[in-house]
């Protein structure tokens, strides 16, 4: 078997293969609307593909989607890849969580990539704001201006842009037990979600949503899973840098590894699905190269007890929305 194309199955009869490329840009870029140059997004994605990634995890808000597509039908037309062979994610996000607005969202994003469906389209965060232009409506206060939009409603369409084709699976990223729970517990629901993002690594590892999602067949999904960039717009300067602890450190000259092979390799060995965040070409071929060393019973207990439910996304930018999904304890 080609272990650089693992998959695991999803509860719909798809199934998404266990390490992913995350195409994420860093908040300042994000919220100030300032571009990262374009080809940045377009580079690594290429790279990745040419390492042997096969699944991309995207969204409507990193606002790169036009190059990640382009450099993902351009490595289709140089006949390196089929499109059957990528796995695309791509995620609606929270202004167009009325259900009106579901599809239509998806489809701008369809259009922005020139493919005809995603693999799996996500609910971003379980937090409906107002919609319209702006990622983070404000009043003339600076207060957040939320929306009342009941989560099952938005659910019940994310269900018929399955139906329609438009994405072959569909899931939730950012949600807690609370609301997970709301929509497993929905009348009538169709399909359950297959998966749910959430930031994941050794310092924050979710055992307890973990176990409740393994127990409802959903897979777990973790970005954010090396940590993440130093930016100061989005980390408090003075948060551990994961890739830094002794403890991975140590770990990584056992097995002469990198640091960042070991936080993946503890993903995979506890049944994550996970995303390697990367523009630099060394350490995307490095992150596909987690397959190839195991770590032992002992390495994975030592990593069980980094775990200081330390979130480098705090979502802060949804402070005082009442279905904020990081005030609950998981």
């Amino acid at each position: 078997m080609d272990h650089k194309h693992l998959r695991v199955a999803l509860n719909d009869g798809h199934s998404i293969p266990v390490l992913g490329f995350g195409t994420s840009i860093p908040s300042k870029y994000l919220w100030l609307h300032h571009q990262l140059p374009k080809s940045k997004a377009l580079e690594a994605t290429k790279l990745a593909i040419d390492a042997g990634f096969r699944h991309f995890d995207c969204a409507y808000c990193y606002q790169n989607e036009e190059e990640v597509g382009l450099a993902i039908r351009s490595k289709i037309a140089d006949g390196i890849v089929k499109r059957e062979e990528i796995f695309y994610t791509s995620k609606l996000w929270p202004t167009f969580s009325r259900p009106e607005l579901v599809q239509p969202a998806l489809e701008m994003s369809l259009k922005k990539l020139q493919l005809d469906y995603v693999d799996l389209y996500l609910i971003h965060f379980p937090t409906p704001l107002q919609p319209g232009e702006n990622l983070l409506p404000k009043d003339d206060h600076g207060k957040l201006l939320c929306d009342t939009v009941d989560l099952c409603d938005t659910w019940a369409a994310m269900e018929k842009c399955k139906d329609a084709g438009l994405a072959k699976s569909i899931g939730v990223s950012n949600f807690n037990r609370r609301q997970l729970e709301m929509i497993l517990n929905k009348p009538g629901l169709k399909y359950k979600p297959v998966c749910n993002q959430v930031e994941c690594h050794p310092y924050l590892n979710q055992r307890k949503l973990l176990d409740f999602c393994k127990s409802k067949d959903i897979v777990l999904v973790a970005y954010s899973a090396l940590g993440t960039s130093r930016d100061k717009l989005w980390v408090d300067a003075s948060s551990p840098v994961l890739l830094e602890d002794p403890v991975l450190c140590a770990l990584a000259k056992k097995h002469q590894r990198s640091s960042a092979q070991i936080a993946l390799r503890y993903q995979l060995q506890r049944g994550v699905v996970v995303l390697a965040h990367s523009v630099t070409e060394k350490r995307i071929r490095e992150n596909m190269q987690v397959f190839e060393f195991q770590l032992t019973s002992e390495d994975m207990k030592s990593l069980d007890g980094l775990n200081r439910n330390f979130r480098y996304n705090t979502a802060d930018y949804f402070d005082g929305h009442p279905s904020h999904p990081f005030s609950d304890e998981y």
